[in-house]
């Protein structure tokens, strides 16, 4: 019998570059379905003309982009805070909710008592 050797080409087993970019697509997703939630829910609830308003208070006085939220959620939440006051988490657990639908999870078992860090703890579960 002989045993042939296996050259690094040659092996499937997947590189660090091809592990990181598959890391990269599902966070990229992630924020592309974080995204989408975040836009259906506004406009659901605001109509598009509400939308609006709230992605340029969010802009101008936040610092914020549409496109940044899934990088800093936490700038986010703050924003919507100070916007819609107590109106804020429940706008925020409706986006939750679009989301965890999006995902197809179950709904969480306990209610998320900040927006961010769930959003943030969903970054690092795609980084498992």
């Amino acid at each position: 019998m002989t045993r042939r050797l296996v050259t690094a080409e040659e092996s499937s087993a997947p590189t660090g570059a091809e592990t990181k970019g598959k890391i990269s697509k599902r966070i990229e997703g992630l924020d592309g379905l974080l995204l989408e939630a975040v836009d259906e829910t506004i406009t659901h609830v605001f109509r598009e003309a509400g939308a609006k308003a709230i992605y340029r208070y969010i802009e101008n006085n936040c610092h914020l982009k549409r496109e940044e939220i899934a990088e800093r959620p936490d700038v986010f939440s703050a924003g919507l805070e100070r916007l819609l006051g107590s109106g804020a988490p429940v706008l925020q657990e409706l986006i939750l909710k679009k989301l965890r639908c999006k995902l197809e999870l179950k709904p969480a078992e306990r209610d998320p008592s900040d927006f961010a860090d769930y959003i943030k703890e969903l970054v690092k579960g795609c980084n498992l």
